[in-house]
């Protein structure tokens, strides 16, 4: 049977057109679900994990609940979708802000460019904050959250091994606790302010990490010269 090349290029259209309905409709599925996560997040920031409902999440949206439930079964599944995007963004962060730093640095450097990358993690996404430390936190979110932590405070002990390097892995384990709760204890005060006084609040939050910091870092690397002269021999933190 002899087929002309009119026929082949309309078989070839309908099958391109073919193809592209369940794109287009996957596309449409993306953007609708980015559209009721954009939403929980506003309505977890606002009222809390436990107090928000499916009902108040379609409303932000702009869709019914029967549209909501075309994509989520329930406020959990929705919370964990996000958590899981929101925990995959956090990672890339923290992977830039921790690595380990050429022991040069100055560490008020090393300490003022690792907060900015988190506080702006944080700024940019309030509902990460919201949905970690909830009261009410849906098991797989909090198992995730334990395991984010633990990678975390791995990290940081890299980042502090580059600056102690000849302390014991016990001493750098729970110097990098330390930093953490400090971090954490202040980013609820920057989350809680805007502007100029959240500005302010970075920088408290980055003095004490400092302050902390400075005399574990420096008497590992004054000589015994140094710590024989007192205090007048030491005018700067050596890095």
């Amino acid at each position: 049977m002899c087929v002309d090349a009119q026929t082949v290029d309309a078989q070839t259209a309908d099958a391109q057109t073919a193809d592209e309905r369940p794109r287009r409709r996957q596309a449409r599925g993306e953007r609708r679900i980015a559209q009721l996560l954009e939403a929980a997040a506003s309505v977890f920031c606002t009222t809390g994990y436990t107090a928000a409902s499916t009902n108040a999440i379609a409303r932000e949206a702009g869709v019914s609940p029967g549209t909501l439930y075309q994509f989520f079964p329930n406020k959990e599944a929705i919370a964990i979708e996000l958590g899981d995007r929101l925990m995959h963004e956090m990672r890339d962060t923290y992977g830039e802000a921790l690595a380990p730093v050429d022991p040069t640095t100055p560490l008020e450097e090393a300490v003022g460019a690792a907060v900015d990358r988190f506080i702006a993690f944080n700024c940019d996404h309030p509902v990460f904050f919201a949905l970690m430390h909830g009261p009410d936190i849906p098991g797989r979110i909090a198992e995730e959250h334990d395991a984010l932590h633990a990678t975390l405070i791995s990290r940081i002990e890299g980042l502090l091994s580059s600056l102690m390097s000849d302390a014991p892995a016990t001493e750098v384990t729970r110097v990098a606790h330390v930093c953490l709760g400090i971090y954490k204890a202040g980013l609820e005060l920057v989350l809680s302010n805007q502007g100029a006084e959240r500005e302010a609040y970075i920088r408290e939050l980055k003095d004490v990490l400092l302050r902390y910091l400075e005399p574990l870092i420096r008497d590992r690397t004054l000589t015994p010269a140094d710590l024989t002269a007192g205090p007048a021999k030491f005018t700067a933190p050596t890095p």
